[in-house]
């Protein structure tokens, strides 16, 4: 399975992008292809509602979305979205990602599978509610399966996912794959 993994955290060595990697790993150890956006470190501008894409062309921007993701996230069998929680929702990175999907609205509209990977300092399960809301709602409205998650609370210093329970299910969603 071709599966594109979207990553938002701006912390190189944060949390979020650890369990990314024990997922990345466990679905290539499965035998998938993993392709990694990390779009903190990309280039990406943020839908303008512009329409000159009438939800499935060209976009007017020229960057990291239209020239390395577009084309792998239409191909992909599987979207993971792995983001911290930032006031209860998504990183801005990883937003205007999704935001952006608008421009291949038409095409994304078709099966694939879909899981999401998050870490919040609090921990209180009712804070992770909105998150996981619109979670549900970008794979409903895609048609889209989710295959699992992975909400780690309690994590907010860089480092302090390491060793934890968290972990190993990252990595056993993508080895169950």
């Amino acid at each position: 399975m071709n599966i594109v993994l979207l990553t938002g955290s701006p912390r190189k060595n944060g949390n979020t992008n650890y369990l990314a990697e024990q997922f990345m790993r466990g679905a290539q150890e499965a035998g998938h292809s993993v392709f990694r956006f990390n779009a903190a470190e990309s280039e990406v501008h943020p839908c303008i509602g512009c329409n000159h894409c009438g939800m499935n062309g060209p976009c007017i921007y020229n960057d990291d979305f239209t020239n390395i993701l577009r084309e792998k996230i239409i191909k992909s069998e599987m979207v993971v979205f792995c983001s911290p929680m930032y006031y209860f929702g998504f990183s801005t990175q990883l937003k205007a990602v999704i935001d952006r999907f608008y421009a291949i609205n038409g095409t994304l509209h078709s099966f694939k599978k879909c899981a999401m990977i998050m870490a919040y300092a609090n921990t209180a399960s009712k804070d992770a509610e909105a998150m996981i809301a619109h979670y549900h709602t970008i794979a409903s409205y895609m048609g889209w399966q989710d295959v699992g998650k992975v909400i780690a609370p309690g994590i907010w210093t860089a480092g302090s996912i390491k060793g934890s329970k968290y972990c190993d299910e990252a990595y056993r969603l993508g080895r169950s794959l």
